[in-house]
């Protein structure tokens, strides 16, 4: 998860200021847009500097009577650790939750999105929304945010698991709008790559909840030990035929005491 970190002049402010100076003397003022000005945008965006990369880990384990949702505590603003106390997991409704990584700002607009359709399709019907018809409206979200033009990336991504009267289902909606369903597992964020070592040895179709509990927790850990945009803690929640809870919260000290 992360923070953006504005840089201090950005394409807009030129934009503002009437003209930008370039080798092909594009003049904004007078509303002469072309291919230079696009090309300066691009590279304004690729800039290593103005870009933060998604951090976090996050994963998702279907068991045999439910499913497990786990993540670490950490978010970041480029090399800063911004907070170390972060909530990645939360519930949309009584029955679905998501976990959540990329852009802060993005994903707390677009979950508070999603709750208030929710709530609304309630009224509406009398009928609570779908596992499928939540994901499938997330991934909407999510298509359209990363591609506003913006100088913030969009990036958000988001693991969901419900239950409703069709049973359990867990959904991958990934950062650029698309959507598969997940039969076994699947991770997010940078520390992705550690996570799916552990699951890929460990993970076995039929687990308990308790049984995929663990292992999400040592898939967490491996990433915590490894990747610097991931660490400070796990929380784990699982969905069970009694709902969303939250089975885990524990935070890392790493204090140095003299």
């Amino acid at each position: 998860m992360v923070f953006w970190a504005a840089p201090q002049l950005s394409i807009f402010a030129c934009l503002y200021l009437g003209f930008i100076n370039t080798n092909h003397n594009v003049y904004i003022g007078s509303l002469n847009y072309n291919k230079a000005l696009l090309l300066k945008v691009q590279d304004f965006l690729m800039e290593e500097e103005h870009i933060r990369k998604t951090g976090t880990t996050t994963v998702a384990l279907v068991a045999r009577d439910g499913v497990v949702l786990a993540a670490d505590k950490r978010a970041t603003a480029g090399y800063l650790i911004a907070a170390k106390d972060v909530t990645k997991i939360l519930n949309v409704s009584d029955d679905i939750a998501v976990t959540t990584a990329g852009t802060v700002s993005d994903i707390q607009l677009m979950v508070k999105y999603l709750k208030s359709e929710i709530k609304i399709k309630e009224l509406r019907t009398a009928r609570k929304m779908q596992v499928k018809e939540a994901a499938n409206l997330m991934s909407m979200l999510v298509y359209n945010n990363i591609r506003k033009f913006s100088t913030i990336p969009g990036i958000s991504h988001f693991l969901m698991a419900g239950k409703d009267a069709s049973g359990f289902s867990t959904w991958d909606i990934n950062a650029d709008g698309s959507i598969s369903e997940v039969k076994d597992y699947v991770s997010s964020g940078s520390g992705s790559v550690m996570a799916y070592g552990v699951l890929e040895t460990l993970y076995k179709e039929g687990l308990s909840v308790e049984e995929a509990v663990k292992l999400a927790a040592k898939a967490v850990n491996a990433a915590v030990q490894r990747d610097i945009a991931s660490g400070n803690g796990i929380d784990i929640v699982t969905v069970t035929g009694d709902g969303v809870r939250k089975v885990l919260s524990k935070q890392i000290d790493t204090t140095i005491t003299v």
